[in-house]
C-alpha cells in the first residue's frame, strides 16, 4: 500500500492483530468497526491510535492504518477514541525494516561513545553485523558474536562515561536553564529525525 504523507493514523499490533501495548481483544479485520463505551480516558478506557510523529513511541510487530469517528480526545503521545477501524496493513514494517531502522538510530549516537573511546570498534561493528543479518549477509551466529561483544562494551562502563561527559561538558557550557533547554531541543530534534526516517522506511524510500 501507499501512505498519505500526512494525516495519516496508526495502530500498532502484534501478530495477527493482536494488541501489544495493553488490552486482551483481537482488532477485528480490515474494514470492521470496533467501539467502547463509557467515557474516553487515556491508558484506561477507549481506543488508542497514534499520529505519525508519535509512531516511533509504539513500534511493534505490525503497524496498520487506521480511522475513526465520533469522540476523540488527545493524550500526549496518542489518540483515544470511541470508534474505530483498521484499513490496511503496512506491508513495508517488516522484521528486515525494523532492523535496519534500528540501526540507524543506534548509529547516530556512536559519534558519542567514539569520541570517548575511539579504538574500541565494538558498538560499530555490533550495528555493521545487525544490517547484515537483517539483509541476509550473515547467519544469526555471526549477529550474536557482535552483539555479545558490544554488549562486553556497555558493562565496561563506556557507554555511562560518554554520558557523563556530555553532561558535564554541557554544564560546563552553559547554565542549568540553558543545559536542560539545549537537551530538551536535542531531543526533539532527535525524535523528529527517527519520525522522518521512519516514514521513509515504511513508504519504501528507503530499504
Amino acid at each position: 500500500m501507499s501512505l498519505r504523507p500526512t494525516d495519516t493514523l496508526y495502530k500498532v499490533l502484534d501478530h495477527n492483530r493482536q494488541p501489544c501495548h495493553g488490552g486482551a481483544r483481537r482488532w477485528p479485520e480490515p474494514g470492521k468497526w470496533r467501539s467502547v463505551r463509557g467515557a474516553l480516558e487515556p491508558c484506561a478506557n477507549g481506543l488508542h491510535l497514534c499520529r505519525e510523529q508519535d509512531l516511533v513511541q509504539w513500534l511493534g510487530p505490525e503497524i496498520w492504518t487506521a480511522e475513526y469517528d465520533g469522540e476523540r480526545v488527545e493524550a500526549g503521545n496518542k489518540i483515544v477514541v470511541r470508534r474505530a477501524r483498521l484499513i490496511s496493513r503496512v506491508e513495508t514494517w517488516t522484521e528486515r525494516t525494523a532492523r535496519l531502522f534500528a540501526a540507524d538510530c543506534a548509529e547516530r549516537v556512536l559519534p558519542i561513545y567514539e569520541a570517548s573511546y575511539p579504538d574500541d570498534t565494538r558498538p560499530r561493528e555490533a550495528i555493521a553485523a545487525a544490517r547484515a543479518y537483517a539483509r541476509g549477509e550473515i547467519d544469526a551466529a555471526a549477529r550474536d558474536a557482535a552483539r555479545d561483544a558490544a554488549g562486553d562494551a556497555a558493562r565496561d562502563a563506556a557507554v555511562d562515561a560518554a554520558r557523563d561527559a556530555a553532561w558535564a561538558a554541557a554544564r560546563d557550557a552553559a547554565g542549568d536553564v540553558a543545559r536542560d533547554a539545549a537537551w530538551a531541543a536535542a531531543w526533539d530534534a532527535e525524535r523528529k529525525w527517527q519520525t522522518a526516517r521512519l516514514m521513509q522506511y515504511l513508504r519504501g524510500e528507503v530499504s
